[in-house]
């Protein structure tokens, strides 16, 4: 599973927050919003990937 990640930028005197997965990427103006994006997306990842392995485990042959 890809690793969710914030990075903090400067851009033109202001601070931003990145929130990357893999190579895409979002920017936030407010720190807030981009913790609480990172948070759900970690969460939906996560459930993502559970998922994909039960689904594996469900449709082998008995």
């Amino acid at each position: 599973m890809a690793d969710v990640r914030i990075e903090t930028l400067q851009h033109q005197g202001r601070t931003l927050w990145q929130v990357q997965v893999g190579r895409r990427a979002l920017t936030f103006h407010e720190e807030l919003a981009a913790r609480t994006f990172a948070a759900q997306l970690h969460q939906r990842l996560q459930w993502l990937g559970q998922l994909a392995v039960s689904d594996g485990q469900d449709s082998r042959p008995r």
